[in-house]
């Protein structure tokens, strides 16, 4: 059986390095592109769960409030009420997405 492996760097090796010290060089390389590669990974998929958390928090608290003016379609006063705490969580909201959506980049 044999086994060929081809490397290509992106930068020229250190001629004045051995081949296995330049191998070592590159190997350490990839090893902390691996690292910050995985925390990037860990952070974002924890990000995409906090999402996906408030999503499904938004979309029961829609499914409720639609109930609730079902329920008391024959109530003026409670739909007030509810049409009011609509009024405040959409203002929650909107405020939270404003706060967590990163300012747009300068334009060219």
């Amino acid at each position: 059986m044999n086994l060929n492996i081809t490397i290509t760097f992106a930068k020229p090796l250190d001629v004045r390095l051995t081949p296995s010290a330049a191998l070592m060089g590159a190997l350490q390389t990839i090893i902390q592109q691996g690292a910050k590669m995985s925390a990037e990974l860990d952070r974002l998929t924890t990000e995409v769960s906090e999402a996906t958390t408030v999503q499904q928090s938004a979309i029961t608290l829609l499914n409720s409030l639609a109930q609730q003016i079902r329920d008391n379609a024959n109530d003026p006063a409670k739909l007030n009420a509810l049409a009011d705490e609509l009024d405040g969580s959409s203002n929650a909201l909107a405020a939270a997405v404003e706060a967590n959506t990163p300012a747009a980049p300068p334009a060219p």
